[in-house]
């Protein structure tokens, strides 16, 4: 590409920029409705359609975790990893941890704390404390 055809390319694209900022104000300008009833207008679209995002977004997270806990049990299936290497915890956790705390009596409420996502903290603590290997700490509590 010489010189003078990146100059052109510039200029075609300061034009197109121009053109779509005079199309804009002639759009607000022109508008039918004041300009405070046309904010309105936009706030309940943009309200409107922030729900309706909000909730495929919600459908879209479950739709993937229901999807990567299949793909898990496919692997476990195969045996590219080991059955249970996956934690997946049943039914109430506080219920869980008050078995392993009757289990296990060195075990602390700090040791058994569980956050969404945050698995791997757990076992690691768990591994540390009962000086278990990560597969007996995973099966010990998805058998619970």
């Amino acid at each position: 590409m010489s010189y003078n055809e990146d100059s052109n390319a510039g200029k075609i694209l300061i034009a197109a920029l121009a053109g779509a900022g005079a199309g804009i104000i002639a759009g607000i300008l022109l508008a039918p409705d004041k300009g405070s009833a046309t904010r309105e207008n936009w706030k309940g679209v943009a309200s409107k359609y922030s729900g309706q995002l909000g909730e495929q977004a919600s459908k879209l997270g479950a739709d993937l975790e229901s999807k990567f806990k299949g793909y898990v049990e496919k692997l476990e299936d195969l045996g590219v990893t080991l059955p249970g290497s996956s934690l997946n915890i049943k039914g109430n956790w506080d219920e869980i941890k008050g078995k392993l705390k009757a289990q296990y009596a060195q075990l602390t409420d700090e040791d058994l704390t569980y956050a969404e996502g945050k698995g791997d903290e757990l076992v690691g603590k768990l591994q540390e404390k009962l000086g278990k290997g990560k597969a007996e700490i995973v099966k010990l509590i998805n058998s619970i």
